[in-house]
């Protein structure tokens, strides 16, 4: 009677759950995170094969078309013909060569293949792919238009809802108001959430955006959970709740510090935003006070020497006149001309033939009127 062979289950790598930890780890969690990085193990390893596979196809293809071009060039006779010939019989020589290494290391990635320990994921293979009762079709990927039409949809028919959400405190009211209106355990009320907050902490209503950030991490984490579950965020949200107010220490201070790194993101996004609308109000405003030859009065009035700026500050055209006799002429021209195109000068020229008459015209205008000035 032949004896059974049990060395083949030596290599059998026990399931993740079989392990004892300890009492205050996350268990589920720790169980779920070892069988991602051993499926992501077995995945590289598949990829390496899959690569080298690949280069060995490639290889094999390179190597008969150098065997065939050899053959070709046998035939002819020619000079040429047999200097290519020693060159193709180099290059067919090589990628013989590269060929064996390939095959070698192949032979060496199935004798790996082997010696791998078996899981719970290469244990159990499926029986049957035919017959698929019950399946879910995959839906397409939706673009980003249909997905803010979504949320502007949803928004518009519960927005009333998802803002008294927003303000709740304790848990177990939280827990009742999402057990009567289960449809607000989504995506779209995270996402109106957060943009509550940020509203909130720009109008610098601060204790009312941390409330809300609050229920914005509840509703995120039942999310998460609902991910990790692959499960409907409906029905897996009592499970969150049960399991925060069981009072885990581990996982409350995942929850603050999750809670507090969006508080600070809240506030960082905020002041974004207020600093561009204030650059565009700046800027708003600078477009009304641009003067008829597209310079900015402000800009242009931090550039005059000191001496014109207190003209202006007194509104003084004699001091102004006084100012300009004492620059050089071509200095207090460029001046004037700034004046001018910023609106800080109003000229009453009547000389309109160009900007450099009128230039001209302005700065004699000005020193004219000094001079009559000082005949009265």
């Amino acid at each position: 009677m032949s004896r059974i062979d049990y060395s083949v289950w030596d290599h059998i790598e026990v399931s993740d759950d079989e392990d004892d930890t300890h009492p205050n780890i996350d268990t589920p969690s720790l169980f779920r995170w070892r069988h991602q990085a051993r499926v992501e193990r077995m995945e590289d390893f598949q990829k390496k094969g899959e690569e080298m596979n690949k280069s060995l196809r490639e290889s094999r293809r390179k190597l008969a078309e150098a065997q065939k071009k050899v053959q070709e060039l046998s035939i002819s006779t020619t000079d040429d013909a047999k200097a290519d010939l020693v060159k193709a019989q180099a290059e067919e020589k090589k990628l013989r060569k590269e060929e064996r290494e390939l095959e070698k290391k192949m032979d060496e990635f199935n004798r790996e293949e082997k010696k791998m320990p078996w899981n719970v994921d290469t244990l159990s293979k499926e029986g049957f792919s035919k017959s698929i009762v019950n399946i879910n079709p995959e839906t397409a990927e939706e673009t980003e238009e249909q997905k803010e039409q979504k949320h502007k949809t949803f928004v518009e028919k519960n927005e009333k809802q998802i803002k008294h959400f927003g303000m709740m405190r304790r848990w177990d009211d939280s827990q009742k108001y999402l057990s009567d209106n289960p449809h607000l355990v989504c995506e779209e009320t995270a996402n109106y959430l957060v943009i509550m907050c940020i509203d909130l902490e720009v109008e610098e209503k601060h204790a009312l955006m941390e409330q809300v950030a609050h229920q914005t991490i509840v509703m995120q984490f039942i999310l998460e959970l609902a991910k990790s579950l692959k499960v409907d965020p409906r029905g897996c949200f009592r499970q969150f709740f049960a399991k925060i107010k069981t009072a885990d220490q581990q996982y409350q201070d995942a929850f603050n510090d999750e809670l507090e790194s969006f508080k600070e993101r809240v506030r960082g996004r905020a002041k974004i935003r207020i600093e561009k609308a204030m650059k565009e109000y700046e800027e708003e405003e600078r477009q009304k006070r641009i003067g008829p030859g597209g310079l900015d009065p402000v800009e242009v009035y931090e550039t005059l020497p000191a001496e014109m700026q207190k003209c202006f500050d007194d509104k003084d055209i004699g001091m102004l006149q006084e100012a300009i006799s004492k620059m050089d002429p071509t200095e207090a021209k460029i001046h004037m001309k700034r004046c001018i195109d910023s609106g800080l000068w109003v000229p009453n020229s009547k000389v309109d033939d160009g900007d450099e008459k009128e230039d001209d015209a302005t700065y004699e205008e000005v020193k004219q009127e000094q001079e009559e000035t000082k005949k009265e």
